[in-house]
C-alpha cells in the first residue's frame, strides 16, 4: 500500500522583515526574519508574547515567504518565533535552501528538530526545558541571564553541547544593568563563554 506523507505548505506567520541580526554569533549580518506563531514555553519576560497563539496569525504559503525574501538582497534567513519547532520545518527549509539561502534557526529546543539548517541557535529556557538531543546539535548556545541561578543553568547545558559550539550569555533586557556586571565577571572567570547583547535594540531596528 502506498502511503502519502503530507507536507507543510503553509505556516502561521506573525511577522517578517529584512534587518540586521542583532545578537549571538551572527551579529551584524543582514538577515530576513520569519517569525512563526505559536509557543509552548511562555517566558515571563518574553518581548513578543503576541506570538504565542498560533491561531492568532495568518497561515502563509511557503512559496510566498520565499518570494518575499528573494525580492531583497538577503543572503540569510532566520526562522524564529514564538517557538518555531512546534511546526514541521522540513518543507520550509528545503525551499529556502533550494533558493540559495543560508538558513538559521533560533529555538528554545523544547520540540524535536525538523528541517535543514546552516546554523542552529538553541536558547534553553527554564519555563520548559530543552530536549537534550536538540542541544547536542546546537552551533550556538545562548543563555538569557535573568537572575544569578541562570549561570548554573548555563553550565549544565553547555555540558550537553558538541565540540566547537559557541557559548553566549545574554542579559535579559529589563535587567541588563543588574545582570551585565555579573556576566562580565563570569566570562572573565570562564572565558569559554562570550557576551551577547541585543544590539538591534540599541540601533532601534527590528
Amino acid at each position: 500500500m502506498n502511503v502519502t506523507i503530507a507536507t507543510t505548505t503553509v505556516l502561521p506567520l506573525m511577522e517578517h522583515f529584512y534587518t540586521i541580526q542583532g545578537e549571538g554569533a551572527n551579529t551584524g549580518q543582514a538577515a530576513y526574519f520569519l517569525r512563526l506563531g505559536g509557543c509552548d514555553v511562555g517566558c515571563v519576560w518574553c518581548d513578543v508574547k503576541e506570538s504565542w497563539d498560533a491561531d492568532a496569525h495568518p497561515k502563509v504559503a511557503i512559496a510566498d515567504m520565499v518570494k518575499w525574501i528573494k525580492d531583497t538582497p538577503a543572503p540569510n534567513v532566520v526562522i524564529t518565533g514564538g517557538e518555531p519547532l512546534l511546526h514541521d520545518l522540513t518543507e520550509l527549509t528545503a525551499e529556502l535552501k533550494a533558493a540559495g539561502l543560508k538558513v538559521w534557526i533560533e529555538t528554545s529546543g523544547s520540540s524535536p528538530l525538523t528541517g535543514t539548517f546552516d546554523w542552529i541557535c538553541v536558547s534553553p529556557k527554564k519555563f520548559k526545558a530543552p530536549l537534550p538531543e536538540v542541544v547536542a546539535q546546537a552551533d550556538e548556545l545562548k543563555i538569557v541571564v535573568f537572575n544569578k541561578s541562570d549561570f548554573d543553568w548555563a553550565r549544565q547545558h553547555a555540558e550537553m553541547t558538541k565540540p566547537g559550539c559557541k557559548l553566549f550569555l545574554a542579559p535579559e533586557w529589563g535587567k541588563e544593568k543588574e545582570m551585565l556586571p555579573l556576566i562580565v565577571e563570569y566570562v572573565k572567570a570562564h572565558p569559554q563563554w562570550q557576551i551577547s547583547l541585543q544590539t538591534h535594540k540599541y540601533m532601534a531596528i527590528p
